[in-house]
């Protein structure tokens, strides 16, 4: 329905006409009343797609965005269905400070309380960590995260957790794969109305499960903690937890304060992603001001975190995510982790080799955390991503928070040697061998062209790459991996959120990256 020709006007009115929110109904109707095609377009584009990723789009009115009317929905469904496992479904609900979050936090848990569940309501503006950790701690038997993680400020979103008596195993409290996504939106389609869905505030808890995962996290910390922290929230919710958990186990931290406090606006940051050149600015600035050893960001949600440390030159250098991953499954490696490593398979393969020197077992999953927190008898998992599960035990998903108590601590472990992460992480090189990392990605226009890569991948693979014979190809469900006589591997996937072809490069020499990624992008001719 993006084509002006195509919008339907009844079905926009009607919408309307059953939206709860009267301001986004309001909006509608002046677009019907104008004739707005365009904006008419966007909105009714058609649903909303629920999937393994849950839910994610722009604030707004209409079918197609985030909005009163679209959670309501959403949470009636997944009532629904979780009523077919158990008879009165418990479910733990949290929210970060995106615009819309608090508001969709109390209709989804009013909306569970008519259906016949039991909503558990965590404090607002608060870590995805922590309502994954709910969901754990609480034996919910689901957890819903209102965020959009580190969207544009313009997005929010809605992730589902399993639990309780849903999801058992290593899958307890782990995000939602197939085939739940689809039996979902199979019931969210079946919804009624927005305005007919009844909302009750009898069966809502408001809990707070703050005081003991800090208190689980305090226990990731090493022997050292005599490091200085600058320490940036990316205008997020993680600073008042992550703040509180690194000063009371010893480190002494330092807020970036243009970014400490929540603003779903953004407004130092083109892009609220510690990954995007230049997000790390004002950190490293505030870094070098106070005399950091190193500086730690997370992400708006906090379930991701980078970091950023001295040179010998003087400057800083941002860790990559593979980076990170050695250096903290290097790190428990050495404090005795038992239990299997994990991490996506277009990560590094250092973790593996990391894993196989301490005589521990490494699983390769398919990309995401909903499948490496899966793993039986995890210790460890990490995506390239900057996304790190040091506890899973505790939180079976990626998490900033806790992430930065381990990193700190090797931090500090360096610094008491009189050595810094980055001699540690060539150790490690030394030890196992290089692998270096690097991203290649070609943002498009339109998505037939990422079609057309990938078919050519699949028919006609490149043959050579940096001058190094390309000596086998591995298909798998989303893209190809190639590898070459170098030792060289390249995978190749379509992004599942965005309009890209990825190409994750990785080599045993670093200075060939470059040169591969020349080859890659005369063989796409993107």
């Amino acid at each position: 329905m993006s084509q002006a020709s195509t919008v339907d006007y009844d079905y926009a009115r009607t919408w309307a006409d059953h939206d709860p929110d009267p301001e986004t109904a309001r909006q509608v109707k002046t677009w019907i009343a104008e004739g707005n095609t365009a904006e008419l377009g966007a909105a009714f584009a058609g649903p909303l797609s629920f999937g393994t990723a849950g839910l994610r789009a722009a604030v707004g009115p209409g079918e197609s965005r985030m909005n009163r009317a679209v959670v309501i929905r959403t949470t009636y469904g997944l009532v629904s269905w979780l009523k077919q496992h158990v008879e009165t479904p418990v479910v733990a609900i949290g929210c970060d400070a995106r615009h819309g979050s608090a508001q969709f936090q109390r209709d989804a848990a009013q909306a569970i309380s008519a259906a016949g569940g039991k909503a558990l309501v965590l404090p607002a503006q608060n870590p995805t960590p922590l309502t994954a950790f709910t969901v754990r701690e609480l034996k919910a038997d689901a957890g819903i995260m209102v965020t959009a993680s580190h969207n544009p400020p313009a997005d929010n979103g809605y992730k589902v957790y399993l639990g309780g008596r849903i999801a058992t195993g290593p899958a307890e409290g782990v995000q939602l794969i197939s085939p739940a996504d689809a039996e979902i939106a199979e019931a969210i389609s079946a919804a009624p109305p927005a305005d007919e869905i009844p909302l009750s505030t009898e069966n809502i808890e408001d809990v707070d499960t703050r005081s003991e995962y800090l208190d689980r996290a305090a226990q990731l910390v090493g022997e050292n903690t005599d490091v200085t922290i600058a320490l940036t929230a990316m205008h997020g919710v993680g600073a008042t937890l992550g703040e509180k958990l690194l000063t009371r186990c010893g480190f002494r931290v330092s807020l970036v304060p243009e970014q400490a406090q929540p603003d779903p606006d953004f407004p130092t940051v083109s892009f609220p992603n510690p990954e995007e050149p230049g997000a790390l600015d004002l950190g490293i600035r505030h870094a070098e001001e106070i005399g950091a050893d190193i500086l730690i960001a997370y992400d708006p949600d906090a379930d991701r975190c980078a970091a950023a440390v001295p040179t010998a030159s003087g400057s800083w250098r941002q860790l990559t995510g593979d980076e990170t991953g050695a250096l903290l499954g290097d790190y428990l490696a050495r404090r005795g982790a038992t239990g299997n490593f994990a991490n996506s398979l277009v990560s590094s393969r250092l973790l593996g080799r990391i894993a196989a020197h301490y005589g521990l077992v490494h699983e390769e999953t398919l990309t995401g955390f909903k499948w490496i927190a899966r793993t039986p008898d995890l210790a460890f998992g990490y995506e390239e991503a900057i996304g790190f599960c040091p506890d899973p035990t505790a939180v079976r998903d990626k998490d900033g928070i806790a992430t930065s108590v381990v990193l700190a601590s090797l931090a500090a472990e360096c610094k008491a040697a009189g050595t810094t992460l980055l001699e540690r992480l060539e150790g490690i090189y030394a030890t196992v061998g290089a692998l270096y990392t690097q991203p290649l990605t070609f943002r498009v226009d339109d998505l037939s062209i990422i079609a057309e890569a990938m078919d050519k991948v699949a028919s006609t693979p490149p043959t050579e790459l940096a001058g190094s014979p390309v000596t086998k190809v591995e298909k798998f469900a989303q893209g190809s991996k190639f590898f070459t006589d170098n030792d060289d591997r390249v995978i190749v996937r379509p992004s599942g959120t965005e309009p890209k072809l990825k190409c994750y490069l990785e080599s045993p020499d670093a200075d060939r990256l470059d040169a591969i990624a020349v080859d890659l992008r005369a063989y796409f001719e993107i």
